[in-house]
């Protein structure tokens, strides 16, 4: 079992003092959430919440996640870098294959690209990328970027991206290229994940039955596919104690992502780090 933590809660100030305290105590990975752009005015179409709100507001703070991945980086030597979720189809793909590409030169392979479709349509509107076509595009960038990451002269010619011949260098130092993991919990992002991903990040899974359905969803879209042979993580933040990490693991779940836990007061640095050394001693080293 590996374990990430979540990086929310706290000023990004400190992110990479709290990376390297994660690093040092068994943590493999951190993970970074992702809007580009919020309205004032948020509707209640969240997937995740009883109330459709998510548990961010307009005034939340919004740090571009490939500068912020950079930084922990570059204080750190071991633990990957990773996204949940980055909302690809809100970008030209060649403009997200640079970016990526260029923290995973930095970091010596390091990065995990964690994606989803999106749910606010405002956040599309605002930077005028259609919303309705956002998951055929997005299955289309998926592809688009791994032949970026892999083939000497890139052409593409679609009704969504029209380009090429081109040359894209560098390629990525991972040489299987940049694991693309799907996150969502919607029967297409379910099949996307078992059809298209390097693994799934799953958000919002209320227990462990409605979490072995959705995995099961997943391996039969893999083996449909001809992909049920190939290297696949499932990353979940249902079973975070020691037990639920057991019971995850029993159902197939490879990493468990947590955080500090969050209250009406802000959360300080002191917090986390409290947490981290806690967490590791009663989960991490014991599993």
């Amino acid at each position: 079992m590996k374990f990430g933590m979540a990086l929310f809660g706290v000023s990004p100030r400190f992110y990479g003092e709290i990376a390297r305290t994660a690093e040092q105590h068994g943590f493999e990975s951190v993970w970074m959430p992702e809007h580009l752009v919020l309205p004032v005015d948020i509707p209640p179409t969240y997937l995740y919440s009883e109330s459709g709100y998510p548990p961010i507001t307009a005034d939340t703070p919004m740090y571009d996640a490939w500068v912020v991945l950079s930084a922990i980086g570059a204080v750190t030597e071991t633990i990957r870098l990773a996204t949940n979720v980055y909302i690809l189809p809100l970008r030209h793909p060649i403009v997200t294959a640079r970016a990526i590409t260029t923290l995973d030169r930095l970091t010596n392979g390091r990065v995990t690209l964690g994606i989803g479709v999106g749910w606010l349509e405002e956040e599309f509107e605002v930077v005028d990328q259609p919303f309705h076509d956002r998951g055929k595009r997005t299955d289309e960038i998926m592809e688009l970027l791994r032949k970026l990451w892999r083939d000497d002269v890139i052409e593409h010619h679609t009704e969504h991206y029209d380009f090429g011949p081109i040359k894209f260098q560098p390629k990525p130092i991972q040489k299987q290229g940049i694991p693309i993991e799907v996150g969502g919990t919607s029967k297409p992002a379910l099949r996307r994940a078992g059809r298209l991903g390097d693994g799934w990040v799953e958000t919002g899974t209320k227990d462990f039955d409605e979490l072995a359905s959705r995995i099961a969803v997943i391996q039969a879209a893999r083996k449909e596919a001809g992909r049920e042979n190939l290297p696949f993580e499932i990353t979940s933040g249902i079973g975070r104690d020691l037990e639920g990490v057991r019971r995850a693991a029993e159902l197939g779940v490879t990493r468990v992502v947590s955080g500090a836990p969050a209250s009406n007061a802000r959360v300080t640095k002191e917090d986390v780090m409290e947490w981290i050394k806690r967490y590791s001693d009663e989960v991490i080293a014991k599993v």
